[in-house]
């Protein structure tokens, strides 16, 4: 196995949108992760999620190459189709992505898909899925849901880098498992809205700016205010 790339002040050095997000929700675990390679425990594969993506890409690829509108759109009477790109896989694919440099550290993030307009103007698209009750039409005040809002953001920030002109507009493709079936029969029913959600990508740079001072340092800084990986290790500390 090849051995973990740390971060060391000045050496070339890529960090994911992931690790921008881990830095926003706690310092200390964005340190001990990049800088000292300790890292959070690994989550659960969302796999139902994974292949619900993978099936929103394969369709809307399909409209890719016939460069039409998804009947989605139409029902939102959004003149839009996907985009063309010779670097459309290298940018969705996790271990590449949109990537951009920025004060001597490059920047990466895979989007979901990508849509333009007549005036080939970008939209950022991600798709989310979920069970529930109610079908997700907004997002909400969750912290999840803002953790989704800094994503799109990240994304329009990474394609701007590289000379797109980018929408402040961007859409989530949300579909809802509809868990209120008498059964399951083999079939899972889903509820599909687009979401629209105007983002302020004001955040990223300063954001950036900081995150590479944390990891400059020679000691871990403070916990995340509500970090519950900090808070066990402290709860668990004291026995």
């Amino acid at each position: 196995m090849a051995e973990k790339k740390y971060f060391i002040p000045g050496a070339p050095f890529k960090f994911s949108r992931s690790k921008v997000e881990l830095f926003t929700e706690c310092p200390r675990c964005f340190y001990l992760d990049r800088v000292k390679g300790v890292s959070r425990p690994a989550g659960f594969p969302f796999s139902l999620n994974n292949a619900v993506d993978t099936l929103f890409k394969k369709e809307f690829d399909s409209y890719r190459t016939i460069q039409q509108a998804h009947p989605l759109l139409k029902s939102y009477d959004l003149d839009l189709v996907p985009f063309q790109h010779p670097k459309m896989e290298d940018w969705r694919f996790n271990f590449k992505g949109v990537q951009a440099m920025y004060k001597g550290y490059e920047y990466f993030g895979a989007v979901d898909d990508i849509w333009v307009d007549d005036a080939e103007t970008l939209y950022v698209v991600d798709y989310k899925a979920t069970a529930k009750e109610e079908v997700v039409s907004a997002l909400s005040t969750a912290s999840y849901h803002d953790s989704y809002r800094r994503q799109m953001e990240f994304y329009q920030w990474l394609l701007r880098q590289n000379g797109f002109s980018v929408s402040d507009t961007g859409y989530f493709v949300y579909t809802t498992g509809d868990n209120t079936q008498p059964n399951f029969n083999n079939e899972l029913k889903f509820r599909t809205r687009l979401i629209p959600y105007t983002g302020n990508g004001n955040w990223v740079e300063p954001t950036l700016d900081k995150l590479i001072v944390c990891a400059s340092q020679e000691q871990a800084p403070a916990s995340g205010q509500d970090c519950a990986y900090c808070k066990f290790v402290d709860e668990r500390s004291k026995y």
